[in-house]
């Protein structure tokens, strides 16, 4: 005769959230939190305490609940305090709003200082949080305010001197990897520079890949090929596009091999032109392993941003980079799809895909 301990033991392994307990999962912190009757304690899913026996575990979705049923924070997880994740994404967005605010970028050290932590952990953490190191952090968000000041109606010379650079000579050592041409270029619309493109067919559509001499600098699915060339030149207005390339094709069909079989896998050089932010989200993207997806809260807290859900979003929806930048992997919060630049059956066909479906 089975006995109520065996029932309720059964109860909590059959449950989900019982393997998180046993593998310590720190990715499940947060999420739900558990309890144990013996102790009178409830902790988080990672907890470092030894594991309870099933039958004495209870599952509950807040640290409200839990305490409502009579049970006290654990003191080794703190459970009822922010998680180690959550503090560091908190460290991590106040430098981030530091780095932003000063003219010059500010030297590890003194990030460090501020936080109050090590060098060696402020640079792990920082990278952690929002994939990119605090000195890359610093570049991409001084790159742009050079391309708002060029976009206005600011001599070069001023966009260089307003965007924090002490001198003119240190902004040209890095003029050409921050905007991808001279500044003077970048002004006239990209005018001068050759964009060599090709548009080929897959299942989902006709797809258009374009490359400068940093990268690919757009993958763009549609309906219509000549729309597809229109857009690309809406982007480069003054560029040289460049098509019907022989062997560009070839780097075509790479990327209409990978659309078509995801496994094969794509390592390609990116040219990706972005805000400081943008460049943090599309980064979090390439993150996401093929056949997983993650939710735009799930992308905002791993930026260190988790109240920049709605942002996170704007920035999938301006990523130029199909594919290669995996927009299509994030979902909605409730796993259901959402919008896509080049149209939901396309990021559903994609998702089953990489699923093996």
């Amino acid at each position: 005769m089975t006995t109520r301990n065996e029932l309720a033991a059964a109860h909590t392994v059959s449950d989900p959230r019982w393997a998180a307990v046993v593998t310590r999962d720190a990715d499940a912190d947060g999420r739900f939190f558990y309890s144990v009757k013996t102790t009178g304690v409830y902790c988080r899913p990672s907890c470092a305490a030894r594991i309870a026996r099933p039958e004495n575990v209870a599952f509950h979705a807040t640290t409200a609940d839990a305490e409502r049923a009579g049970f006290r924070p654990c003191k080794r997880c703190k459970p009822d305090q922010p998680s180690r994740a959550q503090q560091n994404a908190a460290v991590v967005a106040d430098l981030c709003r530091f780095i932003e605010s000063v003219e010059t970028p500010p030297a590890l050290d003194v990030l460090a200082r501020r936080a109050g932590l090590s060098t060696f952990h402020v640079h792990r953490i920082f990278k952690e949080v929002t994939g990119v190191t605090p000195r890359d952090y610093a570049a991409a968000h001084r790159a742009k305010r050079v391309r708002s000041e060029l976009e206005s109606d600011a001599s070069v010379t001023d966009a260089i001197f307003g965007a924090g650079y002490n001198s003119s000579s240190r902004f040209y050592e890095k003029s050409g990897e921050m905007l991808g041409m001279t500044p003077t270029t970048y002004r006239s619309g990209g005018a001068n520079t050759e964009i060599r493109f090709a548009i080929g067919e897959c299942s989902l559509g006709s797809i258009l890949v374009a490359r400068s001499d940093r990268g690919i600098c757009a993958i763009s699915l549609g309906d219509d090929p000549d729309e597809l060339a229109r857009q690309l030149q809406d982007r480069f207005p003054q560029a040289k596009l460049i098509g019907d390339d022989a062997q560009f094709a070839q780097l075509v069909a790479r990327v209409v091999g990978f659309v078509e079989a995801p496994g094969v896998g794509l390592d390609l050089p990116l040219d990706v032109r972005g805000t400081a932010f943008q460049q943090r989200v599309w980064q979090a993207l390439r993150e996401i392993p093929a056949g997983s997806t993650a939710s735009y809260a799930d992308v905002a807290a791993r930026i260190g941003e988790p109240k920049a859900v709605r942002a996170v979003a704007q920035a999938c929806g301006a990523n130029p980079i199909a594919v290669a930048i995996p927009c299509h992997r994030v979902v909605r919060q409730d796993g259901h799809l959402s919008g896509y630049r080049w149209g939901v059956q396309r990021k559903r066909a994609l998702l089953e895909r990489e699923a093996g479906r």
